[in-house]
């Protein structure tokens, strides 16, 4: 797994346990789950529209956007990228 990765969802975790006023992170927890997908869907359409005509460097952008946002979404069901990395690993056999 990336360090970057394990960072960052260590931040999360932590926004979740214990939030601050100030936290985007933690303001989108606080907001639900309906929220939270709400904003993974809406970064998955901006990673086509980047994929289709913005160029790389905003497809980078926008693809780190949702992998965050999918992060968020993971650590508020109390999962983790080790659990998706697990599912990615079963498939590659």
């Amino acid at each position: 797994m990336s360090n970057t990765i394990i960072e960052l969802q260590a931040i999360l975790q932590e926004r979740k346990a214990n939030p601050t006023p100030n936290s985007y992170t933690a303001s989108l927890l606080q907001a639900g789950e309906d929220e939270i997908v709400k904003k993974v869907g809406e970064e998955a359409v901006e990673v086509i529209l980047a994929a289709k005509g913005q160029g790389n460097e905003r497809l980078i952008e926008e693809t780190a956007d949702l992998i965050y946002h999918t992060l968020v979404l993971l650590i508020s069901r109390d999962l983790t990228w080790a659990d998706v990395e697990d599912e990615l690993e079963k498939r590659r056999k």
